[in-house]
């Protein structure tokens, strides 16, 4: 059911020039629905949206309480291999399947997929710091990882003067 709720709203959203990043029911029955668009999620556009997604969920008689459009926020959630290619280069946090030298989460750059030859498989490297200060290149692929979401630094000191 959770994968028909996605397609039937990424279906919706198509031609709204926003991104379906996340479509999830939470207890009380809302139904959050995260959209992105590269120049950001303005208001207007999660109005926009959640209009359109009100009529179409009333017509497709999906059950909620309450609709809430919103943007990923700051650690947007990586959830397609789209969306690691899209943000190489960006400081990211993986959890992986499978730990990797006794750790599963690694925070570092994303670095640019490559094309695998023999299976033609996308695989991503992650430039991380270990504990003792070295710099290492974690290689991994999209079904490697159990969850990815963008980790900016933010700097809310401003200049110092």
């Amino acid at each position: 059911m959770a994968a028909d709720l996605f397609a039937l709203t990424q279906d919706a959203v198509v031609g709204m020039d926003v991104e379906l990043v996340d479509v999830e029911r939470v207890p009380g029955g809302l139904l959050r629905v995260t959209i992105d668009r590269p120049e950001g999620v303005r208001i207007e556009d999660c109005e926009r949206v959640s209009r359109h997604l009100s009529r179409v969920f009333e017509v497709e008689e999906i059950d909620y309480k309450r609709l809430e459009v919103g943007s990923p926020g700051v650690d947007r959630p990586l959830k397609r291999p789209e969306d690691f290619v899209r943000f190489a280069g960006e400081r990211v946090e993986i959890r992986l399947r499978q730990a990797v030298e006794d750790r599963k989460v690694f925070t570092g750059v994303l670095q640019a997929a490559q094309q695998e030859q023999a299976s033609g498989a996308m695989t991503f490297g992650l430039e991380y710091e270990t504990q003792s200060g070295d710099v290492q290149v974690l290689g991994f692929t999209f079904d490697d990882v159990e969850r990815a979401k963008l980790d900016p630094i933010l700097d809310f000191k401003g200049k110092k003067r």
